[in-house]
Parts: C-alpha cells; structure tokens; sequence
C-alpha cells in the first residue's frame, strides 16, 4: 500500500530520452504522480523529484543520458532522482555513480516505479530530516518478464497506447533485448478497456506503440491483427496510428484490412534498416528487399495517398561501398515518403562487433546525408501532389499568437496561420483544403472549408 501523504504539494520535473514507447510511459508515470498530488515544476521552479526516463539505441544516446542526468540533479539539488529506462537497465552501476541520483530502476522494476518511489522516497525525507543526506538505493533484475501498462497522452493531443515490449530478434547491432526483455504483451480486453478510457477522456487519436508490435500475441496467443480489428470497433476514438510494424510481421490480410477499416488511417512507419540484401544478411534480419518491396507496392497499390515512413541505417559493420549504393538505389525504386537516417553506433556486446569491416565515420555522414536528401525529396514530392486536394485534420493545441498544427489522415502536416486559429479547434477534426508550402516547407497552410 502506498502512502501518499508524503507526496502531496510535491514538484516534479520530468525528462524523457528515446522512442514513443518511453514517452507513453513517462506521461503514465506523471499521471500517476500526479494523482497522489505531485503537479509538474514549471521551468524556474526547483523540483522535489525529478525523473529521467532514459535511451540506450546509440553511443550519442547514452552519452545524452549521462548529461542529461547531471544536469537535472545539478539544477535541482534538493530533489530525489530517479533513473529508469533502457540506459538504466544496461548501465545501472554507472547511471549509480552519478552525482545526486537516489534510485535506479531497471526494466523489471520500472513497472513498480510508484512502489520504489515511495519506499525510497520516505527513507530519502527521514535520512534527510536526520542526517542532511539522501540515501542512493539502486535496484536492478536481469531477468525481464514485467509489464508496465500505459496509455496517455501528456501535454499531447494523441494518446500512446503501449500494446507490447521487448523483443526476440536479437539483430547483431541491436541491444534491445538486454535492455527490455523478450517480447510480451498484455491481453485484448485490457488494451480495448484503456482505448475506451482515453475516449470518454475526450481522446480522438491513439498511436500504438511498443517495441517489436507485430509480434503482438506472443504471450496471449492473440494476434496483433485481432487486436487492430477489435480496436476499431471502440467508439470515440476516430483515428489510430501504428508507430512501426517489421517488414516480417505486417501480413497481407492486416494491410487489406486497414485500407477498409474505420479508424486505423494510411500511414505506415517500416523498419527496412538496410537496402542490400548482403547486409540484412549481416544484421541477421528477418526478410530480403524482394519482401519489403512487396509490402511497400502492396501498401501503395491499396492504399495510394498512403504514408510510408521507413527506417534506414547507414555504415553499419559490413557496409562496404557497392552496398551502401544498392542501399540507395533500393529505396530510391520505391514509393517511400519519408526516411528516418540513423549512423550506425557500436553497441558493446553485440554481435556485430563481429564483423571486420569498419566504415569511417566521415563516410557514415556522408552516406548519412545523402539519404537525408532522398527524403527531403520524397516528402517534398508527396505534399506537393496533395496541393489542392480537401482533408479532414485533427488540429492541436497552438500557444496563444502562435500557429496551430495538426495532421491529415495520411499524416501531412498541415499549419494555421494565428488569424485562422480558435481555442475550440484544439483536438478537433476540421476539413479543410491544402494550399500550398509553409515558409520552410515543413508543412502545407490551409483554408478551412
């Protein structure tokens, strides 16, 4: 049982590293908080708490991580620190020794964090009123097996719906396993019971993530495609996006389905990490470029205003020249939208270590860059073919004075200008018609119809 009178009138300050999966869970976390009467610090404000939900994915990541911390715990030197997330998990005894943290909390423990927060927190406030010093306690499990429910939205318009964690795929650069655990998932009613939750709260859009999705199932014997079909059937929410399907899991029928479905909209996010066969061979991938290609045409041909985000890394151990160009010349043939680059990071542990070839990071930019440009292409080409067309958006919240945002179905965004902007469009769906290009061209303006 927890006590909660230690905690009302409490500060906290929150930051959070990484993927959506670690923002969904954050924003639970400062939910909770919040209800045991923990309200949010504003900027100049000191923190009684601050909380670091951390990222492991590259070298820069952690490197982020380690500043990041200090300068929380710096910046508010009488508060509790707590450091939790994929970093946490894999560098506990580091994350320890930094200045001014009070609680680490792996993995495992991450789905316990209120109970660890306050078991330590009240032993924090007595050392504290006793001694003039906290007490650092560290908790860290190597085996995996919890859940942490979570479905919020935070400061966001979008809800994030975590339906899954960890993963089996042991992919050579890739330390996610270490850091989450092996795939597993919650069941179908629970996960419909947290959509219905954020309708009556006025949710209209719920992104799902998790880390490996399309492995849904795994430890309830459903299937991710029966979890999208009952989703759909949830009234309130009018849109769902899903953040990353691999290439392997997303079937055939779960393609057709969304194309005729209610609320799931056009957008796809695909991993493919390497256009050359030879180095998903290296990466130990799931599938070849012949399959991916197949879902991208299947996806286009169904679905043709459809939004295909794909991600794509770039000097990867093994990634010899004539590979990066097959790489290139891969994702240039296809009908993509947008590419997200990321240079390879050596991960400690994994297998990719392995691997002789080394690629200078002076060739990892530049290869970096270059496909940075095929995106800007890209995206630039697929706005522009949807100038003049009418779309339904969902708009979001716009600091007073400033512009308003939101995106289309098939997640173009689109901007208000501040004579255009009422308080009653936040969290709306308006129609409206796509004009033209935004100053830097990161959006399309529109007239509201």
């Amino acid at each position: 049982m927890i006590d909660t009178s230690s905690f009302q009138g409490k500060k906290a300050k929150y930051y959070t590293l990484g993927c959506k999966l670690n923002f969904s869970e954050t924003s639970t976390f400062s939910r909770t908080l919040y209800n045991m009467g923990v309200h949010e610090a504003k900027k100049d404000e000191q923190a009684d708490i601050c909380l670091i939900n951390t990222c492991s994915v590259t070298e820069v990541a952690d490197h982020k991580c380690r500043q990041i911390i200090s300068r929380m715990a710096r910046q508010n030197p009488n508060a509790f620190v707590v450091v939790t997330g994929c970093y946490a998990q894999l560098e506990s005894e580091r994350v320890a020794q930094i200045e001014g943290v009070d609680l680490v909390l792996g993995s495992n423990e991450k789905a316990d964090l209120i109970q660890y927060l306050s078991d330590a927190w009240n032993k924090f406030e007595d050392e504290m009123n006793e001694e003039g010093t906290g007490k650092y306690h560290s908790v860290k499990t190597k085996d995996i097996v919890t859940f942490q429910p979570s479905c919020s939205r935070g400061n966001r318009t979008r809800y994030f719906l975590k339906v899954q964690d960890g993963c089996n795929y042991f992919c050579t650069y890739c330390t996610i396993p270490y850091a989450r655990g092996f795939s597993r998932n919650p069941d179908i009613a629970s996960l419909v019971a947290q959509a219905e939750e954020a309708a009556r709260e006025g949710g209209k859009e719920i992104v799902l993530t998790g880390v490996n999705i399309g492995d849904f199932g795994r430890t309830t014997g459903e299937s991710f495609l029966d979890l999208v079909k009952a989703l759909d059937r949830v009234e309130g929410i009018e849109r769902y996006r899903i953040s990353s399907l691999e290439p392997d899991l997303i079937d055939d029928e779960l393609i057709r389905y969304c194309a005729q479905s209610r609320a799931f909209m056009p957008h796809f996010h695909i991993p493919l990490q390497s256009g050359s066969d030879e180095v998903l061979k290296l990466m130990h991938r799931r599938y070849d470029t012949a399959l991916f290609a197949h879902k991208i045409n299947l996806i286009k041909e169904i679905m043709p205003d459809a939004f295909i985000g794909v991600d794509v890394m770039v000097g990867c151990r093994g990634e010899v020249p004539e590979y990066f160009d097959d790489c290139y010349n891969f994702l240039s043939s296809l009908p993509i939208t947008q590419l997200h680059v990321f240079p390879y990071s050596e991960r400690p542990g994994t297998a990719a270590l392995n691997i002789s070839y080394a690629v200078d990071p002076r060739e990892k930019k530049r290869r970096a860059h270059k496909l940075l440009q095929l995106s800007d292409e890209m995206t630039h080409k697929f706005y522009a073919e949807h100038v003049g067309q009418e779309a339904e958006v969902l708009l979001e919240k716009a600091v007073r004075g400033k512009k308003m945002h939101g995106f289309t179905k098939n997640y173009i965004r689109v901007e208000l200008s501040p004579t255009q902007v009422k308080e009653e469009y936040d969290n709306q769906i308006v129609k409206v018609r796509l004009t033209e290009f935004n100053f830097d061209k990161s959006a399309l303006k529109v007239e509201l119809l």
